[in-house]
């Protein structure tokens, strides 16, 4: 499947960061600074998951000092895709650009800027653009205004329900989304983002019009406000021409790095991938491996990375990696710290898990002699030894 080749403008990372922030920089929007992965203290969260989350507090109504209108790159962490990372399309750390209107323009005017930068900033052929909006469920009528927008603009728009529901948690601020999706196919798009994954969502429109109390009921926000965000990496798979995010220059590095030194299949492959890198951001940010919180995030990142080396090749260390792929990925991030640093703490987290691996051997041999494992010799295995259950299938499968 060869890549698309239609575009002639800039499609550089910084380049299309740039293109993103003077955009909306022209519109009156001011940057917020920042965007580490750690939120703010007393904030029960561990890592930030999404550009809006330390904006919480000024989506519901408390004045922002930069004013109503806002634009920021920020770090983002989810773990709750950590089971589809391999695939084309998710990454467990990645940045967010995002914009906000704090109850000063409607979620319409944010509908066409969104339009007018990725048709004339970032030159997309609007015939490879698909919308969704919110069709209504038992509480919230359907996103009617939204839907008008897009028809003005002449794009085909699917309406569906819980996937154009927008809410960071059981509580606080929600309301419905618009989505917009580019198709990332060959030849001439077909079918609707609910019904072929060749559409790839890169950026989401949030009204932000509720507040969602404890007893599930909604408040009207009086001044609603607009929280959009674009998944960058995902915006310079379509840019660059892509078909896998894995392609594009901010990830090519690891790529290109990781296939010359252990060959693996696909998927395993854009897992170590993934786990590296996310494992450099969250180093960068001051976060060391350790069995709680934070630190076993990413204790279970570098874990799960070593685990898919090890199993077909034990011999396989970290110690490999050339500095300058961690020195990239820092830049990539806008993070200060020294390459020398990363890799030390990811070694010192190889030695300590490679320990492990040879502890751990004789146990689940013996464990194994007594018939197939259960779920109760799993949990046994990890709260007595310490093995986690991804090792003791990887030590299984070299038995």
């Amino acid at each position: 499947m060869s890549d698309r080749k239609e575009l002639t403008m800039d499609t550089s990372h910084r380049s299309v960061r740039d293109t993103f922030l003077d955009f909306f920089t022209e519109r009156g929007h001011r940057r917020v600074t920042g965007g580490t992965l750690l939120p703010p203290p007393g904030d029960p969260v561990l890592f930030t998951t999404s550009g809006m989350h330390p904006l919480t507090p000024y989506l519901e109504g408390r004045p922002h000092p930069l004013g109503r209108r806002l634009v920021n790159v920020q770090r983002c962490l989810r773990t709750t895709d950590l089971e589809e990372v391999g695939d084309r399309t998710h990454l467990t750390t990645f940045q967010m650009l995002g914009s906000w209107s704090l109850g000063d323009y409607p979620h319409g005017r944010s509908l066409r800027w969104g339009y007018e930068l990725l048709r004339d900033g970032f030159g997309v052929d609007p015939s490879r653009l698909h919308v969704t909006v919110f069709g209504g469920d038992g509480q919230v009528p359907p996103d009617d205004g939204s839907r008008r927008v897009w028809e003005e603009l002449g794009l085909p728009v699917e309406p569906t329900g819980e996937d154009n529901w927008w809410s960071n948690g059981p509580t606080g601020p929600c309301g419905p989304d618009s989505e917009i999706f580019v198709w990332t196919g060959d030849g001439p798009p077909t079918g609707t983002p609910t019904t072929d994954d060749r559409w790839v969502e890169v950026w989401n429109h949030v009204s932000m019009r509720y507040r969602r109390r404890s007893d599930g009921g909604l408040e009207v926000f009086p001044r609603p406000s607009v929280d959009t965000g674009m998944g960058f990496e995902r915006l310079l798979m379509v840019l660059q021409g892509h078909h896998d995010v894995y392609e594009c220059d901010v990830l090519r590095p690891w790529t290109d790095t990781v296939s010359g030194l252990w060959p693996l299949d696909p998927g395993p492959h854009r897992l170590v991938v993934d786990h590296l890198r996310s494992g450099t951001v969250v180093v960068g940010d001051l976060v060391t491996p350790s069995n709680t919180g934070r630190g076993y995030v990413l204790r279970r990142l570098l874990r799960r990375t070593l685990t898919t080396l090890w199993r077909d090749d034990p011999s396989r260390s970290l110690s490999d990696l050339p500095l300058w792929v961690y020195s990239h990925t820092l830049d990539v991030f806008e993070q200060r710290d020294e390459p020398g640093r990363i890799r030390d703490v990811l070694l010192d987290e190889e030695r300590r898990f490679r320990r492990l691996v040879e502890r751990g051997r004789p146990i689940v041999r013996r464990q194994r002699r007594r018939g197939p494992l259960t779920d109760a010799d799993y949990r046994f295995l990890h709260d007595t030894h310490g093995l986690p259950r991804d090792l003791v299938r990887s030590l299984l499968d070299q038995q």
